[in-house]
C-alpha cells in the first residue's frame, strides 16, 4: 500500500486503531523499539513522522541509549558562558557516524601574581574528572624516580581553554607510579604502583574532592581498611569502576617482575569506610599482561584491551567481563586485523581507553613492540557487541568486530606521540582530557636517551557539527 497523508485504513470508522492511541502512549511505546523500527513506524503516515521526528523524542532515545547523567552533562555544558543547544536527532546520527577528533593544547594559569605553579613532566600517573574537576596524582619521572604529589584543576561545566592548577598538600599516599586510579561516586579509590626503590604496592586509598565557595577544591585521602585478603604487591595493571560500590583490577607486574593474569574485585561498603576484595578465578580468562586498560562500557560489562605479555610480546586482544547474569565470566571478542583498515596498527600498550558518548571505546596513544610511540585515534562500537551478547544470539562476533572499529582523523594541535600518558573523560562523554607521558626526545628520538617526560595538558573533541 503506497504512503498516504492521512492515517487512513480499511476499518470501518476509517482509521487504524493504532491511531486512537494517546499521543504520549505512542510515546512510551517507540522508546521500546530499535531504531530501524522507529523509522518504519514513520513512514505509516505524516501523523507517525511528525512524532517520530519530533526533538523530544530524540532526547529521551539519548536518553534511553546514551543515559540520563550524559544528557544531563551535555545540557549544562557552556562554551564561554554560553549553553549549547542540541537538535538531538542530529547529535545521535552524528554520535554514530563519528569520524574526527578535534585537539586542543590547553594553557595553565598561574595562580594570583605568584611564581607560575605547574605538574612537572611525567608518565604512569593517574588523572581523573570527579567533582567538576581534573585530579592528578603521582607517576614516574626524569631519573626513574617517583612523585608523590596531587593537583586538581577545576573545569566544571563551562568550557575554558585555560586551567588553574592547584597543588594539594597530603603528604598522602606514598609516591609511586604504575598505580590505578577510580572514580566511585564523587571520591576517587587507588590501588596498588611502584615506588623508584622497585617495592611493589598493594595497599588501597579514598580521596574526598570538594569545591567550596569559601575555600576554594580541598582533596583528603585516607587509607581503606581492605582486610587481611588483598592482591598481591603490583604495579602497571589495569582497573576501572564497575558500579557505584566495586572496582576491578587485572594484571599487572608483580614482585617477582613476572607479569601477572589475576582478577580481582573491591567491594565497598555504603559509606566507603570498609573494602573487601575477592579474587575472580574463571575459564577462559585474559592471558597475563601489563601496560593495558580495562574500560567499563555500561551495565555490568567491562571491556580489556591490549598490553604486553608474559613474553614481551604486545597484544590486540579484546576481552569482556560480564555480570549481567549473576555470575562472573571474561568473553574473548575476536577479530581479524586484516579486515580492518589500517588494523595492523592496533596492538599497542601504554594507551588510554576511555568510553564516550553513544556507547564507544575511544583508544589513544601506546608503543609497539619496537617503542614507536603512537598518536593515533580509534573507535570501538562496543555498544552493539554487548547488545547481541544480551540478546542470547550466538556468539558468533568475529565478522561484527571487524566492522565495529574504526580510525579517527584527528584535526587541531594534535599531540605527538606518547606512550603511559593518562587520560579521561567529562561526564558529557564528549570532551577527552589527556596528560603526560613519554614522548620522543628531540635530539635523537631513535635511541632510548631520546625519551622524556611530557607535562602539557590536552583537550580532545568530538567533532560534532551542532
Amino acid at each position: 500500500m503506497a504512503t498516504s497523508s492521512s492515517c487512513s485504513s480499511p476499518y470501518t470508522n476509517g482509521s487504524s486503531p493504532i491511531t486512537t492511541i494517546a499521543q504520549d502512549h505512542l510515546f512510551s511505546i517507540l522508546l521500546l523499539l530499535p531504531l530501524d523500527s522507529i523509522f518504519r513506524f514513520a513512514l505509516t503516515c505524516k501523523k507517525f513522522r511528525s512524532l517520530t521526528y519530533s526533538d523530544s523524542l530524540w532526547e529521551s532515545l539519548c536518553r534511553r541509549d546514551w543515559g540520563n547523567s550524559t544528557i544531563d552533562a551535555l545540557r549544562s555544558f557552556a562554551v564561554d558562558g554560553k549553553q549549547q543547544q542540541f537538535p538531538w536527532k542530529k547529535l545521535y546520527q552524528q554520535i554514530y557516524q563519528l569520524d574526527s577528533v578535534y585537539c586542543r593544547r590547553l594553557l595553565t594559569h598561574p595562580q594570583g601574581g605568584e611564581e607560575l605553579l605547574l605538574p612537572r613532566p611525567r608518565a604512569s600517573h593517574s588523572l581523573n574528572f570527579v567533582s567538576g574537576c581534573l585530579v592528578l596524582f603521582g607517576g614516574g619521572c626524569e631519573g626513574g624516580r617517583h612523585l608523590d604529589d596531587t593537583w586538581v584543576a577545576y573545569v566544571g561545566n563551562d568550557f575554558k581553554r585555560i586551567l588553574e592548577w592547584n597543588k594539594i598538600e597530603s603528604g598522602v599516599p606514598s609516591g609511586r607510579f604504575g598505580h590505578s586510579c577510580v572514580v566511585i561516586g564523587d571520591c576517587l579509590v587507588l590501588f596498588g604502583g611502584i615506588n623508584d626503590h622497585g617495592a611493589r604496592q598493594n595497599d588501597t586509598w579514598i580521596g574526598q574532592v570538594a569545591v567550596h565557595d569559601a575555600f576554594g577544591i580541598t582533596l583528603s585521602w585516607r587509607l581503606l581498611d581492605v582486610g587481611s585478603i588483598v592482591p598481591p604487591p603490583r604495579g602497571a595493571h589495569a582497573a576501572c569502576s564497575m558500579d557505584k560500590r566495586r572496582m576491578l583490577i587485572h594484571g599487572g607486574i608483580g614482585l617477582s617482575g613476572l607479569r601477572l593474569g589475576d582478577t580481582w574485585v573491591l567491594e565497598l561498603s555504603e559509606n566507603l569506610h570498609l573494602g573487601v576484595w575477592q579474587e575472580i578465578a574463571t575459564h577462559p580468562s585474559p592471558p597475563s599482561r601489563s601496560g593495558h586498560t580495562l574500560t567499563p562500557v555500561g551495565g555490568n560489562q567491562t571491556i580489556l584491551f591490549g598490553g604486553r605479555g608474559l613474553g614481551y610480546e604486545v597484544l590486540n586482544d579484546v576481552w569482556l567481563f560480564d555480570t549481567s547474569d549473576g555470575h562472573w565470566r571474561w568473553v574473548q571478542l575476536l577479530f581479524d586485523l586484516q579486515n580492518i583498515p589500517q588494523g595492523l596498527t592496533l596492538p599497542r600498550v601504554g594507551h588510554s581507553a576511555n568510553l564516550i558518548i553513544g556507547g564507544r571505546l575511544l583508544i589513544y596513544g601506546g608503543e609497539d613492540s619496537y617503542r614507536h610511540r603512537k598518536n593515533d585515534f580509534w573507535v570501538l562500537d562496543i555498544s552493539s557487541v554487548t547488545s547481541i551478547m544480551q540478546s542470547g544470539s550466538p556468539p558468533s562476533l568475529e565478522r561484527s568486530m571487524t566492522k565495529l572499529w574504526r580510525r579517527l582523523k584527528s584535526k587541531g594541535d594534535n599531540p605527538c606521540g606518547r606512550s603511559f600518558h593518562r587520560a579521561c573523560v567529562d561526564p558529557s562523554g564528549r570532551n577527552l582530557y589527556i596528560f603526560g607521558g613519554m614522548v620522543d626526545g628531540l635530539l635523537n628520538p631513535a635511541e632510548s636517551s631520546g625519551l622524556r617526560f611530557d607535562g602539557e595538558l590536552f583537550l580532545v573533541e568530538l567533532l560534532l557539527q551542532c
